[in-house]
């Protein structure tokens, strides 16, 4: 929960002002006990992310500095995925391709973009996407238990990713009902993703490596178990623009992911799922 709540600080998902979720809702969102999340949101109010009142809940009060993405050199450097995926939503045909661990931050992005529609602050007229997740027939790297006969992370893994898998899919239902042509598919593929991307309109590209850590994960309420896991993606996004010179280092790097996604999502996608 810690790494999950400091990723959306840092990415954009939680904006300054914002009102986090009851504690109740985190502990069932994530897993863990009302006495986690609390030292959770103490830990942070500590830092000087958040500010906690009685009866007022927690509320964003700072936010990680980033360079923004912009011209040149400024594109390699750490990018919010918020304003681009707003600017990407704001097109008339929108398309989105994305490689992941749990869909966690996506479905949350998603979300937002669904409200945007509804309130008709945007107006997309079609919205295809794309998702590969790691398959459920085999072991993963990470997240598991570091005692290879417990298979309770690995169980965490699957209860959250399926949920969140749920939820984009109800914003698709939500989309269509608003008169967009909304398409989600999702290819489960037999590997431990080592990045998140996500390939906005053929035009941007968001990229970041996940960090391998040791931690006790929740998986069950009083219950810690040794794992290994992964670290957020907030603070080590990288943007990728598709540039007339073919040359460039942003057009190299942004054909190669893509052509990578094309040969993964073609060869080795499985368990189709569409919404």
């Amino acid at each position: 929960m810690d790494n999950a709540l400091r990723e959306q600080l840092a990415n954009g998902t939680l904006r300054l002002g914002e009102i986090l979720p009851p504690q109740r809702n985190l502990a069932s969102e994530y897993g863990v006990s009302r006495d986690a999340v609390q030292r959770v949101l103490r830990q942070l109010a500590a830092e000087g992310w958040i500010e906690s009142r009685q009866g007022s809940g927690s509320r964003v009060v700072r936010l990680p500095p980033v360079d923004p993405a912009g011209p040149g050199a400024e594109r390699r450097n750490r990018a919010l995925p918020l304003p681009l995926i707003d600017a990407a939503f704001e097109k008339r045909a929108v398309s989105l391709d994305v490689f992941t661990l749990t869909a966690e931050t996506l479905g949350r992005h998603l979300r937002r973009q669904t409200e945007r529609v509804l309130s008709k602050e945007i107006s997309p007229e079609h919205l295809h996407a794309r998702v590969l997740l790691p398959w459920e027939d085999g072991p993963l790297a990470y997240p598991r238990a570091k005692d290879p006969a417990d298979h309770r992370v690995r169980h965490r893994w699957q209860t959250m990713t399926r949920t969140h898998i749920k939820d984009m899919q109800e914003c698709f239902m939500a989309l269509r009902e608003a008169g967009v042509d909304a398409r989600l598919e999702i290819r489960r593929v037999p590997l431990t993703p080592h990045c998140k991307l996500c390939v906005l309109n053929n035009s941007d590209m968001l990229y970041g490596t996940y960090d391998v850590v040791e931690r006790k994960v929740a998986v069950s309420e009083g219950t810690d178990i040794e794992a290994l896991d992964v670290v957020g993606l907030g603070s080590t996004f990288s943007y990728h623009r598709r540039e007339e010179d073919e040359e460039s280092h942003d057009s190299t790097f942004f054909t190669s992911m893509q052509d990578w996604f094309e040969s993964t999502w073609d060869l080795l996608g499985q368990d189709r799922t569409t919404g």
